[in-house]
């Protein structure tokens, strides 16, 4: 008996400095740690996708023929006694709605779970709008020429935005495998624009002789077309990239572009893509 409680005392005391030997992991005690549970998505690095997407451009083009107009018309009896470039000529806005496809290229920086990063964005498509209106209207005076004049202005004006390119600073946040962010940046446009406008001038010695049938009339025509022209603005917009599988991840996306110039321009597209992180 005093033989089995020496042994007894003996393997317990080795299997204590056994135990004792063993490292002190956390999966020894039933449980690991958070940063062994999950897994942070890695952006960081270099990354190139393609796009498709659908967009409405809204067109202003009020002032589009107003300063072709005054040309046309600089040192004129008109000009000079009706003011007529300032007219509200009436030429409106106009929206269409169009689709358009395209490419992307970017760095990310990612700090923890922040992400800060450059991109440019490419769309081609056919964003287009056109305007054309009459003005008529007869001097309550006579003018400089000692007649009354009446006055006709059509005014026409088109453009087409075939290219969209967008360079911006992005930032965004990383929850699992989701990327929502933010960007604003420079916008930059190819149009074709073309405007036109017709002024037919009566006159007379008095406002029913110069709306006459076969009153004394000149007509002063002028057309301009701009093709390649650069459109800059600006761009801002939020979106959500989503990690799959090795570098690929998704993309759904909403940007606004403002152009100001001849004819005040926004577009706002709705855009998918499919990507690849380096």
């Amino acid at each position: 008996m005093r033989r089995f409680l020496v042994a007894a005392v003996i393997f317990g005391a080795a299997q204590c400095a056994h135990a004792a030997d063993m490292p002190d992991l956390p999966a020894l005690r039933g449980s690991l740690p958070e940063g062994l549970s999950t897994v942070r998505t890695v952006w960081q690095g270099y990354y190139i996708g393609g796009q498709a997407g659908y967009g409405s451009a809204d067109m202003d083009f009020s002032r589009a023929n107003s300063g072709q107009t005054a040309r046309l018309l600089e040192n004129t009896v008109i000009q000079n006694g009706m003011q007529v470039s300032q007219w509200p000529i009436g030429i409106g806005k106009s929206s269409q709605q169009n689709d358009a496809f395209g490419g992307f290229v970017g760095y990310n920086s990612q700090w923890d779970d922040v992400i800060i990063g450059v991109e440019a964005s490419y769309m081609h498509g056919r964003f287009f709008g056109s305007q054309s209106a009459t003005v008529s209207r007869v001097s309550g005076a006579v003018l400089s020429d000692n007649n009354f004049h009446a006055v006709d202005v059509t005014s026409t004006a088109s453009q087409e935005i075939t290219d969209m390119g967008t360079l911006r600073a992005r930032a965004g946040y990383i929850v699992g495998s989701f990327l929502p962010y933010m960007f604003g940046g420079v916008a930059l446009g190819n149009a074709d624009i073309v405007r036109a406008v017709t002024i037919t001038d009566s006159w007379g010695p008095t406002q029913a002789a110069a709306v006459a049938p076969g009153a004394a009339s000149a007509t002063l025509t002028a057309d301009t077309t701009q093709h390649n022209h650069l459109l800059v603005g600006y761009s801002a917009g939020v979106g959500v990239d989503v990690a799959l599988v090795a570098g690929l991840f998704l993309r759904a996306e909403w940007e606004y572009a403002r152009f100001t110039g001849v004819v005040d321009t926004s577009i706002n597209t709705v855009r998918a893509g499919v990507g690849y992180k380096f």
